[in-house]
């Protein structure tokens, strides 16, 4: 494995403004190779497609280009792509057409470990139609989401499940087939928000079972694009059409509106950023993404082992879980100080973060609001030992 985190460094010129990137919760930055996909298709005529003239044509091969781009990195059909301005948008959409089919007393099952993106469009849409909300709740000094629990969570009124398969908030990576597993027991529809462990595991949507899988580009460090990714693409034939195309097939029946080119052309080069964070990965672009995301994601655990080690060796500062299976994301809190004043001091020094006031969302469920909210670190591809000796100097003259 070839992951030279120096390389890649050199592929952002945004880190040239000084500021250690601790803020990977909002997503990556930009690689350079994306910023030009971009630029340069919004130098080119690009039409809406169903044309006969270049340009129209042109529209067609971004979006074919796009769905492919997007197949590759979750190892699934072409033809089960749905494109979209982001997740949140593209999760409102199928939860509305799903909830068209739900009566009175029908069960969704959701989990704390989940970011508000996944959780309010299937709480909304139970409560407009009467369904039932149930909670896979967190274990709260692991922060782990016991899939055990999930074998009395579902019946057979569930309708769907929705889980993540990794928290951008403590970076806790749960016991996914199992959840899916009791899933398919009762015939529940699975929807697995894939957002944040894009970046650093090789994802696999037909080995893993779950019906959709949920991506955003963002993420990574692409555009402000999402997919909705079917492992059967025949789904979308059974599901109400959300399109104002009434004519409209496949993935179509989930979009709303033109796409927006260029930035599904930035999507396409940042897929291709991806299969080529080891530079010694060869083979197709699906061979070069398993082999770059394996890469990072034994990069990222080191990184992450010693961060966690150093933090915890620190008296003053509390790591929040210690899950077995992580993505490089952690919380933690500082003895006397709230997360706020923390992540101002943080910024103080050149280093970016984000502070949660713990009273909502997986916080809110841990009880963080009692100790001050808490801290959000996370870790992106250009990360680097320096940068992780930085937070935990800066941390240890906190006081």
């Amino acid at each position: 494995m070839a992951f030279d985190v120096a390389r890649i460094r050199g592929l952002f010129p945004a880190l040239g403004d000084g500021w250690i990137h601790f803020d990977g919760a909002a997503g990556m930055l930009v690689p350079e190779q994306v910023a030009s996909a971009v630029s340069t298709a919004m130098r080119a005529p690009v039409s809406g497609p169903g044309g006969a003239f270049p340009a129209s044509q042109r529209a067609e091969s971004i979006v074919t280009a796009a769905r492919r781009a997007v197949a590759d990195l979750v190892g699934a059909d072409p033809a089960g792509v749905v494109l979209g301005p982001n997740a949140p948008d593209l999760i409102r959409r199928l939860v509305d057409a799903m909830a068209d089919r739900w009566t009175i007393g029908d069960e969704v099952v959701v989990s704390r470990l989940d970011e508000e993106a996944n959780l309010a469009p299937w709480r909304r849409a139970a409560k407009r139609v009467g369904a039932v909300v149930r909670w896979g709740e967190i274990d709260i000094e692991t922060c782990e989401l016991p899939a055990w629990q999930y074998e009395n969570l579902v019946s057979a009124r569930t309708k769907a499940v929705a889980v993540t398969l990794a928290s951008g908030s403590v970076g806790t990576r749960p016991d996914v087939p199992t959840v899916i597993e009791f899933a398919k027991r009762v015939g529940a529809l699975v929807v697995v928000d894939a957002t944040y462990a894009a970046p650093f595991v090789p994802l696999d949507l037909n080995a893993l079972g779950a019906d959709v899988m949920v991506v955003s580009a963002q993420a990574w460090g692409g555009p402000s694009v999402g997919a909705l990714v079917f492992r059967d693409p025949e789904l979308l034939e059974r599901l109400p059409s959300v399109s104002l195309d009434p004519a409209a097939r496949g993935p179509a029946r989930m979009e709303l509106g033109p796409h927006a080119y260029p930035l599904l052309a930035g999507l396409i080069a940042s897929i291709d950023y991806l299969a080529g964070l080891d530079d010694a990965a060869m083979g197709s672009r699906r061979e070069k993404l398993v082999t770059s995301l394996g890469s990072a994601k034994s990069y990222h655990a080191g990184l992450l082992a010693q961060l966690s080690t150093e933090l915890r060796s620190l008296r003053h500062v509390m790591v929040i879980g210690d899950a077995m299976r992580r993505i490089p994301a952690l919380a933690f809190a500082v003895a006397g100080k709230k997360a706020p004043e923390v992540a101002e001091y943080l910024a103080s020094q050149g280093l970016c973060a984000f502070a949660d006031d713990g009273t909502s969302g997986v916080f809110g469920s841990l009880g963080a609001a009692e100790v001050g909210g808490a801290v959000r670190i996370g870790l992106a591809h250009y990360s680097n030992v320096f940068e992780v000796n930085q937070l935990v100097r800066v941390l240890e003259e906190i006081r």
